[in-house]
């Protein structure tokens, strides 16, 4: 999955921080919502502007963030502009 083709940051955007391209929905929102219990299903009907593969590159950056020890920094969204 390459996630850098659904989540940027642009310190315009929510100061920075990882949101899926063309949202203002934060990938730490998203992750939010799963740890509540919320389903993809609940989370895609509720949020129509997402859709599943959205939702899968959102858990690669957190993979890739964990395994590299890096959780969001300008130089790691550079290359997807």
């Amino acid at each position: 999955m390459n996630w850098k083709a659904h989540i940027h940051s642009n310190p315009k955007i929510l100061l920075g921080k990882p949101v899926i391209k063309g949202t203002r929905i934060s990938v730490e929102f998203i992750l939010g919502l799963f740890s509540e219990g919320w389903t993809q299903q609940q989370i895609l009907e509720n949020y129509p502007t997402l859709n599943a593969e959205s939702l899968q590159a959102v858990f690669a950056f957190a993979a890739e963030c964990l395994k590299e020890d890096v959780f969001y920094t300008p130089l790691l969204f550079a290359e997807a502009s």
